[in-house]
């Protein structure tokens, strides 16, 4: 038995099951003959630490990883990149390499700095360049870059306005992506195979407003109305040219770490924590600069806040920061204060302690994590825009946000699926994978393996 995992990062439930299914016939013949469904993404619903929280099966909190970027101390300017070195538990991967099977692994989130494992890897969007050690074993560069000359992690500079240009560069670097897992799967040994392809994330945040009649910008009949419609039927293409290549006697699975939807604008969290007296400032700036280039009067400041797709909140706290300014017996009352603020200030928006949301809270976490209008908009943290609300994003042009639903496709050759579920959840994954394989799933996750008989 084999089974090959097709990541897509960010594919949404509505656009596979139901708007473009009739241009997916590869995708909607393994729904057809297997269990398929919404799949529940981990709070936040970011790529890091998503597709680790799939893997392990243990959520953030557990994790210690609240997304891309993570303080790393209770410092006003420590932060690091969340990569592979950040990943303190077990992924699938490494459980089935110490029980002997082989793997293989492309591009897969947080597998940089590569690590050994009895197998392949190629790693992911957080290598720096083709310059670093990406593969394992090393010498797998040479044939990597032989296949797809040119080879690149992730889609340059996707927030551009030079959308003509920027669609070209998706469709190369899926096509690399999608080259270099077709040749590592008929060359090499694999019992576990898993890529994922980082190019429908990066087309959703790139065009989602030609196509979204809800969205304030769309207008019909413009240049790229079907510009995901027609890279998904390619995507499609590929799968189903990886799919002929695979041993018939394979468990396929196409999972995406989250979903997507319009983006409506973004709340500038640290203008508002300014205007209501949390966030003090020397200076305010002449122009949009970033939170921690801003001359912050930290022995004066309860809290301030990050950007990004979710909103992440710190309060300054006494004898846990450098400058602490909130006494820790007065901790509950500040946080519950500002969360009843920043809950009214655009509809629909919910912050939530860590506490409430995971198992576990390990790290440096947020004090609070926002969803600002539901995920309709995102968090903004710069400040000199002179408003709460903007249309515009300090990170350059963007048309959608992450979702809460995933996709989730089950086809096992050993018997026909369920068709559709309600839904599963991002951690019952990796256990459910190990299940396939005999192995016991770690103790302490999150997730539960699954199963899914016809």
């Amino acid at each position: 038995m084999k089974v090959a995992v097709i990541g897509l990062d960010c594919a949404t439930p509505q656009l596979v099951f139901d708007r473009f299914r009739g241009n997916l016939p590869n995708l909607s013949r393994l729904m057809e003959r297997g269990t398929w469904g919404r799949l529940q993404s981990c709070h936040p619903p970011i790529t890091v630490p998503a597709w680790t929280a799939m893997m392990s099966g243990y959520d953030p909190g557990q994790l210690g990883i609240y997304g891309f970027r993570n303080r790393k101390d209770y410092s006003y300017d420590g932060y690091m990149i969340a990569n592979s070195s950040a990943v303190k538990v077990d992924r699938v991967w490494d459980v089935l390499s110490r029980a002997g099977k082989d793997v293989i692994l492309v591009g897969v989130p947080q597998t940089y700095p590569v690590k050994p494992v009895n197998g392949y890897i190629v790693s992911d969007f957080l290598t720096p360049s083709t310059k670093s050690v990406y593969t394992h074993p090393a010498e797998l560069r040479t044939e990597v870059e032989r296949v797809a000359p040119g080879y690149v992690f992730d889609v340059e500079n996707f927030r551009t306005d030079d959308k003509s240009a920027l669609l070209e560069r998706i469709y190369d670097k899926t096509r690399k992506h999608f080259a270099v897992a077709k040749n590592l799967i008929t060359t090499k040994p694999w019992d576990f195979f898993m890529m994922v392809e980082m190019g429908v994330d990066r087309i959703h945040h790139a065009f989602w407003s030609y196509m979204d009649p809800n969205h304030r910008k769309y207008t019909v009949g413009n240049p790229f109305e079907f510009a995901i419609r027609d890279y998904y039927s390619y995507v499609d293409r590929e799968v189903g040219e990886l799919l002929a290549l695979i041993p018939e006697n394979t468990i396929i699975v196409v999972v995406s770490d989250h979903g997507a939807k319009k983006l409506e604008g973004a709340v500038c969290l640290n203008e508002w924590l300014i205007r209501q007296g949390y966030l003090v400032l020397k200076a305010y700036p002449d122009k949009p600069t970033s939170i921690d280039k801003l001359p912050v009067d930290w022995s004066r400041t309860t809290a301030w806040g990050d950007g990004g797709y979710y909103g992440r909140l710190f309060l300054n706290v006494r004898g846990r920061e450098p400058n602490g300014l909130v006494d820790r017996g007065k901790y509950d009352e500040v946080l519950d204060e500002l969360r009843s603020g920043i809950e009214g200030i655009v509809p629909g928006t919910r912050a939530y302690r860590p506490r409430e949301l995971y198992r576990e809270v390990n790290g440096v976490p947020p004090d609070l994590l926002v969803y600002f209008g539901g995920l309709d908009w995102r968090s903004l943290g710069s400040v000199g825009l002179g408003s709460i609300l903007t249309f515009e994003n300090d990170t350059g042009s963007d048309e959608a946000n992450h979702a809460e639903f995933g996709i989730f496709i089950y086809a096992d050759p050993q018997g026909r699926g369920v068709g559709e579920i309600d839904k599963i959840r991002i951690v019952d994954v990796g256990p459910t994978l190990l299940s396939r394989f005999g192995q016991p799933a770690p103790s302490g996750i999150v997730g539960e393996p699954r199963r899914f008989a016809g």
